[in-house]
Formats: structure tokens, C-alpha cells, sequence
């Protein structure tokens, strides 16, 4: 991969694009230190028992780079924009006027994308206003006198807040259209990363402290290393199915004989059943501390570190993958396909047999897929029973969440993907032209 980002930077064009990638990233990262007017720059939103737990504000906070725990105008990141993109997808599959704008061309996924960005901006408001309304008893700055009314404060720090939201939203949009890669992954990835970079920063500082601190820092490298080998293995993970087409012959010229492959990938619904999994199950606890802080049983049941929310995490994860497979692998409609192109795969009769076997082979594989994403998931919570509740193994748990890993990974890879293609294309310009 190294190789490939110095042969980019050698092409002027594809140099240009990283250029701006990297300042719209900076541009990005300078505006999650902003602290949004109203909150108290001392009170971490993000903080809150991220010693013992990894709940939904930590999981909020490590996708935004810290944001949240800065209190800053960026607190909300892309975590909006990424909830209304999953739910329109799910919208998708299930209202036939939105799937059938899905297949009318760049009108409709214009549509959709218009439609993405209005349940966004519903999502961000909502989210403000739990957080100042959650919150603003603790977090709210000296700002508040006599002369300037609490809910004035708070409707000025949503309207920040949202603001900021849908800044994030058009920074990630302009790097998909003016630089490299995703924009929208590539500001998880960065979030994730600066994450990770203040928690091993903590590590190292605590070693200044007590020497003892360094037996962290090497089981953080060590289990690093396994867990990114163990990823990018699995992600590249494949079985690939032989189709056979047949030979046709129009006019003077024999068409079809080839053979070729279908690829069905052990991963290929990525982190999110994961992301759905711990959506659903810390939600709840969110709206329990927002509006009914006294109650503890839900976190006592099903927190983040009880054996209760460990098994649920593993079967709703289990459900979620093969739901999603469904959505994205359809064996029905790439039969058809293939009878309509002359292709059939070798000693399976075309039509239903072929969507029978192509369904069989598809969920044998999501199982593996969906077990090897629980293990992933649960690592930090499975760690923390293991380890215990020492403040250095909470600050190396908080560093390695599996499930921004895997993000990191899967970006990173298909950065790499992508800065290869496009140099493809430019040496064999001639060729393809």
C-alpha cells in the first residue's frame, strides 16, 4: 500500500486529489476542537463511565475523533447521516416506490440521496436536543445568567450542533466528489484513529507513572498486529462459485464458452450487523439516562459488560447478517441473470435449482461470516471480564474496539483498491482509450 500512495504522489493529477483529501480532513479535525457555545469545556459528554462501560456515547465519541468528549460544534459527526442512510436502505427493501426509485438510474439515487439527507437532518435535531436536554444541568458553561434564558441557551447550542452535523455531511460529500476514497469512511477512519492515538497516548503517559503500565502497551500492540492480520484475511475472504456460458453463434462469430466465477464473499455485510446489534441494545440505555437517570436496572442487565448483553450481541448479530446478506446477495435474481446471458453453473440445471444452490452456498458462508463478527464484536467487553476493571485496561479496551478495526481496515483496503485503479487506468490510458 505504501508503494501505491508513492506512485500516486508522482502523477500530478492523483497527487492533487490526496492534497485536498488531506485538507478537507484537517479542515475537518480543526473543527472537532471548536467548543460549542453553551457547554462547560471541563464536562466530557463522552466520558461518562468509560471506564467500565462502551456504551453508546463512547461509541459516539469514538467515531467523531473526541468531538463529542470536546463538546465541540462538530459533537455529532457523521452518526446521523449514517443512522438515515441505514434506514433508507432498510426502507428500501421494504416500500416498493423507494426500491423501484433505487433502480431508476442517477435520477432516482439523486432522489434517495435527497431523501438520506432530510432523515439526517431530522436524526441530528433529535440528537441535539437529547444531549443539551440530558445534559445541560451539568454541561451548560457560565453562560447562563439572569439575562439570557436556559432554553435560549439550549436552542442555540442544538442549532450548533445540527449545523455542524450537516458541515461534516458536505465536507465528507466534497471528498467523494473532489479527492480519494469515500469521504464519509474516511472521516470515520480519521475519528477512529485520532481514538485510538489519545487512548495510547494515555498508556504511555501512565508508564511515565508506574513502569507497570507497559505490560498494556505491548498486549496492545501484540493483540493490534493479530487482530488486523485476522481482518484483512477475512475480508478477503471468498468462495468462488463456476458459472459455465454457452456457445452462441451469430452470423460469422461464436460468442460465449468462457468461463467465469461468482464470488461470494465471507464478509460481505461489513460492520453492519454489528453497528445494528449495538444500535439496538444501547439505545435504550440512552433514553433511560437521558430522561430517567435514577433507574439502573437496564445498565445492571444489560450493560455493555454483562453476560446478558454479550449473548444478545452475538444472536442479534447472527440475525442481522443474514438479513443483510439478504438484501445484498438475491440468488433469485442472479439466476435469472444468468439464464438470460446463457450461463449455468456445472451440474445444476438452470432456473430454481440454480437460486436453490446459489442460496444454500450464501447462507452456509453468512454463517461463518456473522460467527467471525460476533468473536470480533464482543473481544472488548469478552477482555474486559478477563482483565478486570484497572484503569489501564479500561483506557487499552477504549483503544481497541474491534469494531473500529474493522472500519479502519475495510477503509484503508479499499483506499488502496481505489488509488490502483485510477493508476491503472492512467498507464493504460492508451489502451482503454
Amino acid at each position: 500500500m505504501f508503494k501505491t500512495i508513492i506512485d500516486a504522489f508522482k502523477v500530478k493529477e492523483i497527487r492533487n486529489k490526496i492534497l485536498i483529501t488531506l485538507l478537507l480532513l484537517f479542515i475537518y479535525r480543526v473543527g472537532c476542537w471548536i467548543p460549542c457555545v453553551g457547554f462547560d469545556p471541563a464536562f466530557a459528554l463522552g466520558s461518562a463511565d468509560s471506564s467500565t462501560t462502551f456504551g453508546f456515547f463512547e461509541l459516539m465519541n469514538m467515531v467523531s475523533g473526541g468531538a463529542l468528549a470536546n463538546c465541540s460544534v462538530l459533537a455529532l459527526g457523521v452518526s446521523p447521516y449514517i443512522t438515515a442512510s441505514i434506514v433508507i436502505q432498510l426502507l428500501t427493501v421494504a416500500i416498493p416506490a423507494l426500491e423501484r426509485l433505487s433502480k431508476s438510474g442517477e435520477d432516482g439515487r439523486r432522489k434517495l440521496s435527497l431523501y438520506t439527507r432530510i432523515a439526517a437532518l431530522i436524526l441530528a435535531i433529535a440528537q441535539a436536543v437529547g444531549i443539551v436536554v440530558g445534559y445541560a444541568g451539568e454541561a451548560m458553561d457560565s453562560v447562563l445568567t439572569s439575562a439570557i434564558p436556559a432554553w435560549l441557551v439550549g436552542c442555540g447550542m442544538v442549532i450548533i450542533m445540527v449545523a455542524g452535523s450537516m458541515f461534516t455531511v458536505w465536507i465528507g460529500e466534497r471528498i467523494t466528489d473532489l479527492g480519494i476514497g469515500n469521504g464519509t469512511s474516511l472521516l470515520i477512519s480519521v475519528g477512529i484513529l485520532s481514538s485510538a492515538g489519545t487512548s495510547v497516548a494515555a498508556i504511555i503517559e501512565q508508564c511515565t507513572v508506574d513502569i507497570t503500565y507497559i505490560w498494556y502497551l505491548v498486549l496492545f500492540i501484540v493483540a493490534l498486529v493479530l487482530i488486523f492480520a485476522l481482518i484483512v484475511f477475512m475480508d478477503g475472504a471468498e468462495e468462488r462459485v463456476r458459472v459455465q456460458y454457452a456457445k452462441q453463434i451469430k452470423g460469422n462469430k461464436m460468442y460465449g464458452g468462457q468461463s467465469q466465477h461468482i464470488p461470494i464473499k465471507l464478509n460481505a455485510t461489513g460492520v453492519m450487523p454489528i453497528i445494528f446489534a449495538s444500535a439496538l441494545l444501547t439505545f435504550p440505555q440512552l433514553i433511560i439516562s437521558i430522561f430517567w437517570p435514577d433507574v439502573t436496572w437496564y445498565s445492571d442487565w444489560l450493560g455493555t459488560n454483562s453476560w446478558l448483553y454479550i449473548v444478545l450481541t452475538a444472536l442479534l448479530i447472527l440475525v442481522f447478517a443474514f438479513f443483510y446478506s439478504k438484501i445484498s446477495f438475491d440468488p433469485d435474481d442472479i439466476s435469472k441473470r444468468l439464464q438470460q446471458q446463457g450461463g449455468f453453473i456445472p451440474g445444476i440445471r438452470a432456473g430454481k435449482p440454480t437460486a436453490e444452490y446459489l442460496g444454500k452456498i450464501s447462507k452456509r458462508i453468512t454463517l461463518f461470516g456473522a460467527i467471525f463478527l460476533a468473536v470480533i464484536a464482543l473481544i472488548p467487553s469478552l477482555a474486559f471480564k478477563a482483565i478486570g476493571d484497572a484503569s489501564g485496561a479500561a483506557i487499552l479496551i477504549n483503544a481497541f474496539s474491534t469494531t473500529g478495526l474493522m472500519i479502519v481496515v475495510s477503509v484503508a483496503l479499499e483506499l488502496e483498491k481505489q488509488l490502483s485503479a485510477q493508476m491503472f487506468v492512467r498507464n493504460h490510458k492508451g489502451f482503454l482509450s
